[in-house]
Order: structure tokens, then C-alpha cells, then sequence
């Protein structure tokens, strides 16, 4: 039984770079998640997800555009979160305001902050030297040119490898 949903830009040009750290360092990918840009977690309650939640999405999803980005350079929220940035974001600013106007029951990370960052994260609670070790091997392989096609909603629990993809949605279509 899933007990939380999210919905994600999957970004598999990033696995090859990053997808060794994230499992380390990254309780999402133990959890099963795959490399990938946030656009709301938490989502709605798996249970609350009907048919008319998932044409909801669908139709939001068709009215967005694709998107090509670069993931360019490594950042970090403070001393525990390293991630890739996107370049330009404000495609995923937007997709994220859109879906909170469709959703407002459901803000990201449950309205914890003000502002929402659009990134990709490689490390999450490590030792400081951790993030700075993958930081300096990630480095390297930058910048990484990716094309957002589709969002995905994934639903699981807070365990090892029980996240599954729910539906998979088009940009622009």
C-alpha cells in the first residue's frame, strides 16, 4: 500500500553522473526514485488520486511545453544538500505554480518554503566531506544537456525500493 505520491521531471541523462551517489546519499533512490526535478512532494494522498485527479494532471500536463535545459553546475541548501541546477528554471517554476493552482490542497513540501527551487538532488544529510567528495567527481561531468518530455506522479512509502511510476504524462502534446 503507498502512503505518498509525488510529481516528477525524470531526468535519466543524469543517471549515468549521479545515479552512484544517489543511492548513497539520497533516500529517494533507495526508495526507488529516479533522477529527477521535483515539481510537488508531497502530492495527494494515493487514495485521494482518482480518474478525475489523473485527467486533471493530464490536461495540465498537455498545456505545458517541453522543455530543453542544462544542468550546469553543482549548488548546495546548506551543508547537508547537494544538487544540480537547472538552467533555465523557470520552466519548472512554472509547471510547479500550475499544478498548486489546480491543487492547492497539496503545496510543495508542504508549504515548508516560500520559494520553491527547481533541482536535481545527488546527496541529502551526508557528512560535509561525503557531498564534497561526490560534488568533486560530479563536477567534471558538467554541463548535462537534457529535454524534459513527460512528468511522472510516483506513489510508495518511506522504504527501500517501493516507489512506483502511477501514470506518465506528456509535455506538450
Amino acid at each position: 500500500m503507498f502512503t505518498e505520491s509525488a510529481l516528477i521531471v525524470p531526468v535519466p541523462a543524469a543517471e549515468q553522473l549521479v545515479g552512484s551517489w544517489r543511492r548513497q546519499f539520497d533516500r529517494a533512490a533507495r526508495w526507488g526514485i529516479p533522477a529527477h526535478i521535483t515539481l510537488v512532494y508531497p502530492f495527494a494522498p494515493p487514495e485521494a488520486i482518482d480518474a478525475g485527479a489523473v485527467s486533471r494532471l493530464r490536461a495540465l500536463f498537455r498545456r505545458a511545453e517541453r522543455v530543453a535545459y542544462s544542468l550546469m553546475e553543482t549548488r548546495r541548501f546548506g551543508d547537508q544538500v547537494l544538487y544540480l541546477a537547472p538552467s533555465p528554471d523557470e520552466p519548472f517554476r512554472l509547471l510547479t505554480k500550475i499544478i498548486m493552482a489546480e491543487f492547492p490542497d497539496y503545496p510543495p513540501y508542504g508549504g515548508a518554503f516560500s520559494e520553491v527551487i527547481p533541482h536535481l538532488t545527488i546527496a541529502d544529510g551526508a557528512p560535509l566531506e561525503e557531498i564534497a567528495m561526490a560534488e568533486e567527481a560530479v563536477t567534471p561531468g558538467l554541463p548535462l544537456r537534457c529535454s524534459a518530455a513527460e512528468a511522472w506522479l510516483m506513489a510508495g512509502r518511506a522504504e527501500e525500493a517501493s516507489w512506483a511510476v502511477v501514470e506518465r504524462f506528456a509535455l506538450g502534446a
